[in-house]
């Protein structure tokens, strides 16, 4: 009995865990300290074990296990102090293997080691319980016991005992009764696993008198144990599809299955089978994967299965629960099926010379799934296209072959065509030894009444530029298709964009109207086109077209552009600039070209090629700015040509372009003629005044310094320039006097107030320039009224106002040749003065910038004052821009 009652409290402490055929993990059995042979050691007891595959085993040699699972000694066993252990394991075809250990210990051992050990007798219950198990859907009669929950300290004082939680006074309520004086848990009606697997309350134990609590709470764990009350169900839409004639095996789909029934269990082990179909499926037991058991499935025979499917749960048991389903299993669709016209041939009829016509249906036949590649067809012309007069296209709403004639029949040329035309899929053939099907077409040609034909669609005739009016340059006829004769066939032009050709209407001979120029815009690549027009007596047409390829005459010279070529002056260096020459001939009448200067050129350029159809013109010394026309003599690979002008232009520049030029006052002969006449009138009347005033007058010496060389100094340089000698600032007057070889004039009171045009006004006199005076001498040298000479004054002849004896001019020979030497020179100066091109720019009038009003400096010129040569005090007061220009105007 005491084995029986540890065996059932293990068995309560470990079946909540067990899957499947179990039996305990470990179980504890007295025996004597020697077992003889026989000696049943205990019975093993097991659960939900099928009893027909059930089987035990184990492992000692001195033990062996009964069918009904009773251990016996088969050999005499000693237990040792320490005790004996062995394993036994239980198994069936419902799952895996379930090991129990067997502990054997002698009763003086365990009474001394585990006296309160509580499985080798029976003691009183703990306050700590291990959890309690509770049979689901249990139909009574209740309240049922499970049993009690005391307090060790219920053995000295006396105690009452409460209990909380779910199930007894928490939702669910009322499920558990508890005795608060004895401590029975009892179960108060049946409890469905699937809603509430397990319950925990809280146990708690108090004093009746001080209501004390004399035990720690106690949790009470209460497990529900499964019993198989649910029937497996199926999850999702039992639909598959599988391609038709799959091989077998083929995998169809997967059925999935569900259980409420606790999964550690052999309540949720379902088992699949096939209850219809399995003639052409299986179904895999256990994983519920469906197969195709051959590859005989057709879908243009049958496109839809329907299989029936059994779920049981406990792997099948006769026990198990079970559910049915209906999967339906439809076939896809391959390309076994070729598409098979409805004829065995088929006819049509095209009049000649039309294109882009539809002339035939064919339709065909497809077994395969409607509007997929493996049932949409393609046709191809497989033979008697060769010239590419036919297409064939698929209608799309139909699938029908659509033949088109797309270039024109001639019926004089073939009444009949035979086609074959083959049918296919966009998809490939599979699953069938079937091959793609062809059907004849013979297409007939019916015969039109046509116009001409020309000889050729297109001619060519080789014609020689410049040939003249007249020339017969050949012939372009047509013929008649159906009379194969040119007779009553008129022939006229359509495009002759230069008329440079004319046709006989009759005979269809062509002849030059016009000069044919090769370099006309009408020729393209050497080639003029002419279109021709045949017309037969019933009025129809037929068209034609003339080339003619112009052959190049050497008409035409190389020609320089006559734009202006800019030449950059440079400082100490010579420039050049590039011709180019242009000829509308072709090779060999145009380059490479040669460029030359004429035998009479001036010598101031050179020209050397630079590539067959430029050259590089240089000047061979220094030129001033200008424009300059040079003569070139450029001739092609034949040795036409000409001579012709480059206009070339010598400028300073700046980023390969001529400088604006600048702003200066140009005076025409005629106006200055006007502004000196009054000058040599003034002139005049000063002479007149010194014959009358003076006496005798001493002779005037001139001395040659050695710079001026008798002509004008040189002074073009926009820098500092020479320091100017104070001497030549001095103007001679009457009663001078001769200083160290020099005129020291005793007239110094006059001083400038304006400057106008070319002559300057003064309060006490006239300045002139030498040309003036020499113009004004040479009307009067024969006067005795002659006027006086001045002296150089800065390189420009300065006449005085009067005090000067005319008979020095006289006296003085080398004195009348200095005069009318610069006389001619500044003639020439004039001249320059004209140009606009800014070369003499020094030489003419300035435009100094204006300074504002009230400027306290005046005039900024470096001449302006010549009377107080002494007192320079002013010039401390004109401010720091004068004192710049007093440096570079005044001596150190």
């Amino acid at each position: 009995m005491a084995n029986v009652l540890i065996f059932n409290i293990v068995l309560m402490m470990v079946l909540p865990c067990v899957e499947t055929c179990f039996i305990p993990n470990s179980l504890y059995i007295i025996v004597p300290q020697t077992i003889p042979v026989g000696y049943e050691v205990t019975k093993v007891e097991v659960a939900d074990c099928d009893a027909k595959s059930m089987h035990l085993t184990l492992k000692d040699p001195s033990f062996k296990i009964k069918r009904n699972g009773a251990i016996v000694a088969s050999a005499p066993v000693p237990v040792s102090a320490e005790g004996r252990t062995f394993s036994v394991w239980v198994q069936d075809n419902s799952g895996p293997a379930s090991e129990m250990e067997v502990h054997l210990v002698h009763s003086s051992r365990q009474e001394r080691e585990h006296p309160l050990q509580g499985l080798l007798k029976r003691t009183k219950r703990k306050w700590r319980p291990s959890p309690f198990n509770v049979l689901e859907n249990d139909k009574g009669p209740f309240p049922k016991e499970i049993d009690t929950i005391v307090s060790d300290s219920s053995a000295s004082r006396n105690v009452y005992y409460t209990l909380t939680g779910p199930g007894y006074n928490e939702y669910p309520v009322g499920v558990f009764s508890y005795n608060t004086v004895t401590g029975m848990l009892s179960v108060t009606k049946a409890i469905d696993r699937e809603e509430f697997p397990s319950f925990t309350l809280t146990a708690r134990v108090f004093d009746q008198k001080t209501h004390e609590e004399t035990d720690l709470p106690l949790p009470v764990h209460i497990l529900i144990d499964d019993v198989n009350d649910n029937a497996p169900q199926f999850v999702g839409q039992l639909q598959f599809t599988v391609l038709e004639h799959s091989n077998g095996g083929t995998i169809v789909g997967l059925v999935n299955t569900t259980d409420r029934d606790d999964p550690k269990t052999d309540h949720v082990k379902v088992r699949y089978s096939l209850l219809s179909g399995s003639d052409l499926f299986a179904i895999h037991p256990e994983t519920g994967v469906i197969t195709t058991r051959t590859n005989t499935l057709d879908r243009e025979a049958k496109d839809t299965y329907l299989v029936t499917i059994q779920i049981k749960d406990k792997y099948g048991a006769d026990t198990g629960l079970q559910n049915t389903g209906t999967a339906t299993i439809t076939l896809g669709d391959i390309n076994d099926n070729p598409p098979t016209f409805t004829k065995a041939s088929y006819e049509a009829s095209v009049p000649e010379n039309e294109s882009e016509k539809l002339i035939l249906r064919i339709p065909v036949e497809d077994k395969d799934l409607i509007n997929t590649p493996n049932w949409i067809s393609k046709f191809i012309i497989t033979k008697g296209n060769e010239n590419g007069n036919f297409r064939i296209d698929t209608d799309p709403k139909t699938n029908e072959g659509l033949l088109y004639v797309t270039k024109p029949l001639d019926y004089e040329k073939n009444k009949n065509v035979n086609l074959e035309i083959m049918a296919r899929n966009e998809a490939e053939l599979r699953g069938t030894s079937a091959k793609w099907l062809s059907v004849p077409v013979n297409v007939n040609v019916l015969n039109v009444d046509e116009g001409p034909e020309f000889t050729a669609p297109t001619v060519w005739f080789t014609v020689k530029e410049n040939t003249p009016n007249g020339t017969v340059i050949g012939t372009y006829t047509a013929i008649d298709p159906e009379t194969k004769s040119s007779n009553g066939i008129k022939y006229y032009k359509t495009q002759d964009p230069a008329f440079w050709i004319n046709v006989d209407r009759n005979t269809g001979e062509l002849k030059v109207a016009n000069t044919i120029d090769r370099e006309s815009s009408f020729v393209q690549n050497g080639l003029y086109n002419i279109t021709m027009k045949a017309v037969d007596a019933t009025s129809k047409t037929g068209t034609g077209t003339v080339v003619i390829q112009v052959e190049d005459l050497n008409d035409n010279i190389p020609v320089i552009p006559g734009s202006e070529m800019v030449l950059c002056e440079k400082e100490g260096g010579l420039g050049s600039v590039v011709l180019v020459a242009e000829d509308k001939d072709q090779p060999p009448f145009s380059s490479p070209f040669t460029f030359s200067l004429p035998p009479d050129n001036d010598g101031k350029w050179t020209v050397t090629r630079l590539n067959e159809t430029s050259a590089v013109l240089k000047h061979v010394k220094e030129l001033p700015t200008g424009i300059y026309n040079v003569p070139v003599d450029v001739r092609d690979l034949q040795g036409s040509g000409r001579t012709q002008t480059a206009k070339v232009r010598i400028c300073q520049c700046k980023n390969g372009a001529c400088l604006a030029k600048q702003s200066s006052v140009a005076l025409g002969p005629l106006a200055l003629l006007a502004m000196l006449l009054p000058l040599a009138l003034l002139l005049l009347l000063g002479a007149l005044l010194a014959f009358f005033c003076v006496t005798k007058g001493d002779k005037i010496q001139f001395t040659d310094e050695g710079d001026s060389g008798g002509i004008l100094l040189k002074s073009n340089t926009e820098g500092k320039g020479e320091e100017v000698d104070p001497n030549l600032l001095l103007i001679p007057a009457y009663g001078g006097e001769k200083v160290d070889g020099t005129l020291k004039s005793g007239w110094q009171g006059i001083k400038s107030t304006s400057t106008i045009g070319a002559h300057s006004t003064h309060e006490n006199g006239i300045y002139k320039s030498g040309a003036d005076m020499q113009e004004l001498y040479s009307s009067q040298h024969e006067s005795q009224y002659g006027q006086q000479l001045g002296g150089q004054f800065g390189g420009q002849l300065v006449g005085s106002g009067v005090g000067f004896d005319s008979r020095h001019l006289v006296q003085d020979s080398s004195l009348l040749h200095t005069w009318k030497t610069n006389g001619r020179y500044l003639h020439q100066k004039l001249d320059f003065m004209g140009r606009e091109d800014g070369r003499y720019a020094d030489d003419i009038i300035h435009t100094y910038g204006f300074e504002g009003r009230g400027s306290a400096a005046g005039s900024v010129g470096c001449c302006s004052d010549y009377g107080d040569k002494d007192n320079l005090d002013f010039i401390n007061t004109l401010g720091p821009k004068f004192k710049t220009l007093a440096d570079i105007c005044t001596k150190k």
